[in-house]
Order: structure tokens, then sequence, then C-alpha cells
């Protein structure tokens, strides 16, 4: 079947031209000008981009005996085809003490098959031994999961020497390590003086997990991975004070990727406390919001290049059952928060529509950046021929207010609640067939295929 978009505008990572996209059964086979199509769809006016991929969810992530994140990989991914997102790929949660890396793999390959759209997963890592060390190098050079995360802090936190051979192994393998950068001494500290002191109400959530924790656990995985000379991930940045260090790493050199979330550049720590604990709760998050000067050295860092990956961190807990039971004691609720829906749609209203971001650089952070760090480009990220057609269609003069009421998580609240975007996802793509239209799915539950991934050293 032959499916052609009609004069739409093509913007790619690196171009933009006027002109037709055909597809014909799951490949883009032409940008030109064309007449005929089984199905043809006038574009006019509209922005003809790769489908967006979101590079940080968390589908079906049980994140401790009592919570479990609200979408499964059925209705977490309808909810980002929608939004334009055509490729995630899921952080997958711990396994029990001591358990081997395809524990969890294994789980969420049959998890996964519900997805509408592609997948792949970063695998987790909770503690380092020369086992592990020859397990996680068979997956990434065999399996085709090629990116890991390691943590700083929580229950399964790395220490120094963790990090630094967990690194090496990075380097011999062609892998990439992710990293949740937050000193754990430190914020375990802060969070039982706070409690000591009766603190415990969510407005003093934020300054338990400080900018400056980030920072320095930031600095100290960029030190490591530069005495390894390998490149490393940072995840959900959301710190001035950590792009500084970024970008000086950088500067002398050192291959660092960054990724900031859609809650970093739009929400501040206000929200803690601005409507009381009851709204609060709904944001609790590692790590936390922060401030307005935050949010916009972010939106710069996305512009210059300094951060280059634009996810979500999609991890909704239910707030009725779930997120309240942080009112009187932030402690006690589970961190995280929906967004994979809202992500491209806010990141083109507030980004490219306010000239925070060019239309080029849009295309980047919100696709096509992931796919080159991640080993799927370009049969993901691009517009290329014979590449997959993953293809979402943007009108610029769309106008829509984002609510519970309309969106397809199952979460009972979004985190943008009565946020308004001027403009709308029109058509969204996966492989070809058509899984979105103007916020209605139209997809298939199983389409999704698992996306085996190249390491560095098949790229």
């Amino acid at each position: 079947m032959r499916t052609l978009l009609k004069n739409g505008i093509i913007v790619t990572a690196d171009n933009q031209v006027q002109a037709d996209l055909l597809m014909e059964d799951e490949k883009i086979i032409g940008i030109g000008t064309y007449d005929d199509a089984d199905k043809v769809y006038d574009v006019s006016g509209m922005y003809v981009m790769p489908g967006g991929i979101d590079p940080h969810t968390h589908m079906e992530l049980q994140q401790s005996e009592r919570y479990r994140s609200a979408d499964d990989f059925y209705t977490g991914t309808v909810a980002a085809a929608v939004g334009g997102t055509t490729t995630i790929l899921d952080h997958i949660a711990f396994g029990p003490e001591g358990a081997a890396l395809h524990h969890s793999i294994d789980i969420y390959r049959e998890l996964a098959k519900k997805s509408v759209i592609d997948y792949g997963f970063h695998g987790v890592i909770q503690h380092v031994d020369d086992e592990i060390l020859n397990e996680l190098d068979g997956i990434i050079t065999e399996e085709g999961i090629v990116s890991f995360k390691a943590y700083s802090t929580y229950g399964y936190a790395m220490d120094d020497i963790d990090f630094y051979r967990i690194l090496k192994q990075m380097k011999q393998s062609g892998g990439l390590l992710t990293i949740h950068c937050e000193n754990d001494l430190l914020t375990r500290y802060l969070i039982r003086e706070a409690v000591d002191a009766g603190h415990t109400d969510v407005k003093y959530f934020p300054a338990t997990r400080p900018n400056e924790a980030e920072a320095e656990s930031v600095d100290t995985l960029l030190n490591l991975a530069k005495l390894v000379e390998t490149p490393v991930y940072i995840v959900h940045t959301s710190a001035t004070e950590s792009v500084e260090r970024i970008k000086l790493a950088k500067a002398m050199g050192q291959e660092v990727y960054s990724e900031t979330c859609t809650q970093y550049l739009m929400l501040t720590e206000a929200v803690y406390s601005k409507d009381g604990p009851e709204e609060g709760v709904k944001y609790l998050m590692q790590p936390p919001l922060r401030t307005a000067k935050d949010n916009e050295a972010l939106w710069r860092a996305l512009q210059d290049g300094d951060v280059v990956t634009l996810g979500t961190d999609h991890c909704p807990f239910m707030y009725e059952t779930e997120k309240r039971q942080g009112l009187g004691n932030f402690t006690l609720a589970p961190g995280g928060a929906p967004g994979v829906e809202e992500r491209i749609k806010i990141a083109f209203s507030e980004g490219v529509l306010k000239r925070r971001l060019d239309l080029n650089t849009f295309v980047n952070v919100v696709s096509t950046n992931a796919a080159k760090i991640f080993g799927m480009y370009p049969e993901k990220g691009s517009l290329e021929l014979n590449t997959d057609a993953d293809v979402m269609v943007i009108d610029p003069n769309g106008r829509e207010t984002i609510s519970v009421k309309t969106h397809h998580s199952v979460c009972d609240y979004n985190t943008y609640e009565g946020f308004t975007v001027n403009c709308a996802i029109h058509l969204v793509f996966s492989r070809g067939t058509l899984v979105a239209k103007d916020g209605t799915f139209v997809g298939e539950k199983g389409y999704g295929r698992f996306i085996h991934r190249k390491n560095n050293k098949q790229l």
C-alpha cells in the first residue's frame, strides 16, 4: 500500500523542504512531487517530521512492593503514539536482590508485547561483579540491548568503583551507560534531617534533593568516564549547575550526552506549595522540580547542544490511591509523573513557536539525537529513503488545552492540567501504518516491535 503526504514542509535534523513524502508498506520510498497513491493526505502548511523518540519511560514499573506505575505497555504507548512518539526506550525495573541482568529483561520482553509502537529497553544494573560484567558483555554484543542504567542513589546505589568497572566494560563491549545522578549520602542525610525536624510536608521536599546534590554526582561520573575514556549519558538533567559541568566537560573534548525532560522545562518547585500539599504530592519526582532560572538554562542548553535529548521519565502513579500517601509525609509517596503524550506538543509550542528552539534542533532533541546515540539511526529518527516510515505531522495552527479528561494515559491526573498548546499532532505513522489521527488512537495492540539496536562497535 502506498501512502502519500502531500504539500507538507518536510523537516529533518538538518534540512527543510516543501515536498511530498511517499511511503510504501513500512518504508519511506520518496521525497519530491507525486500524484498517485492508495491513500493521500493533504498536509499543506504542516510540518512532516521523523516520529518522536522518547528515550526515557517507565511502563509497568514496580517501584516497591506497594507501588506500580499506572500505564502498561499498551496504555502507555497509546498515549505516546497520540502524542507523536513512534519509539520508546523503557528503563526497566529492578529485580530481586542479587538478580542477574536477564531477570528483568526477560520479564519486560513479555510485558512489552502489548506495545502499539516500536520499543527498546535500557537494562538495569543493581550490583557489580565479574559474573554481571560478563553477562553485560553478552547482552550488548548479541542481544540488541546496548544501553544500561545505573543509579547513584536509591536502594541499589553504585559507588565510584562500581561505576568505574561498569564504564570499563561499556568501553570494551561498545555499550553506553545511562546514569541517574544524585549524591546518595547527601540526599539521605537531608531527608533524615527534614524528617527529624518535622518538615515532612511536600513543600520541604525540594530542599532535600538540591541542585548541588545532582551536580556533584554529575561531576563525579564525568570524571570517571574521562578516566576510562568512554561516553556517558546523564538522564533527566534538571539543574543549571549540572549543565555547567556538562558544558565544561564537552569543552575539554569529552563525549557526553545529556537528557532533560519536559517537566524540567515547564514547571518549578512552586507547585509543591502553591496550592497546598494535596496538589503538591502529584509532582513528587527525583530529581525534584527546580526554579525558573533552571528552566531557562535547560532551554538554552537544548538549543546550544549541551543537552541533546528530551525525554519524559513517564512514570505515572495514581493520585487517589498512591500519590496521596505522601500527604503529611512526602517520603511515603512514590516518585514519578505522567508526560509521554504531552512531550512533543509542549516542546513545539513552547520551544519552536516561542523561538527557544529552531525547527531542526527540535527534530534533533525529540527524535534524531536519541536514534543516533542509542543505535537506531537511520532506521529511526530520520526520513531517509528505505528507512522505517515513522512519521509525525504537526499542525502549527492547532490549539489544545491539556487535561486529564482527554489524555490517553490511565493516570487520574495530568502533570500539565490546563496548559494550552498552540499546535496539534495531526497524523502519526509507525512503519507506514497510521496509528493516530487528530488525538485519536487508530492503531493496533501488539503492533510494536522490539528494536535490536546496534552497539557502538557496530555503528
